[in-house]
This record gives C-alpha cells, sequence and structure tokens, in this order.
C-alpha cells in the first residue's frame, strides 16, 4: 500500500503468471474509473496467448485511478489501478 495525501490507497498489481515473454494484455476494464467495488470483483480482464485472467478487487472500495488504457501491453509488477479502501485507508 502507499499513501496519497494522507489517504492509504491499495494498489492493483499485475501478477507474475508465470509466462515467461508471452505479452500480457490489459483488454477490459470491468469496473470504470470512480466506481465502487467490493473484495473480490473482478475488475479488470488481461489476456495472453494462453488464457484470460480476471483480477480482483483485494478491497472493498472505490476505483479512483486507473494507469493503463485497455488494450495496452502490461508486465508483471506493474501498478495498473489504484483503490480508496471503504474506510478511507484509516486503520
Amino acid at each position: 500500500m502507499q499513501s496519497y495525501d494522507q489517504v492509504i490507497v491499495v494498489p492493483i498489481v499485475v501478477p507474475d503468471l508465470g509466462l515467461g515473454e508471452t505479452p500480457v494484455i490489459l483488454s477490459l476494464w470491468l469496473v470504470p474509473q470512480g466506481s465502487n467495488v467490493l473484495e473480490g470483483d473482478r475488475v479488470v480482464e488481461l489476456v495472453t496467448n494462453p488464457a484470460t485472467v480476471d483480477l480482483l478487487a483485494p478491497v472493498a472500495g472505490r476505483c479512483i485511478r486507473q494507469f493503463v488504457d485497455e488494450d495496452t501491453r502490461v508486465f508483471p509488477g506493474m501498478v495498473i489501478a489504484e483503490i480508496l479502501p471503504e474506510d478511507g485507508g484509516n486503520k
């Protein structure tokens, strides 16, 4: 997690899918920026040659930023979005 304007946001990160050099494309945002999500909601669809992978919201909250457009190549470890948790990130 990282701090942004005194608030903790939770990143959505492209996982290592173990595909080596196989391109991974962010094919579809399933949740528009600014929308609320529940933990476990499908947020984004990644496409590779052998499979399609959905990334899930790690927490309930609001998707406040999407850093990558659809049809863009993404890489493991890349932060593609941020979610502001329901509790505002306050612990």
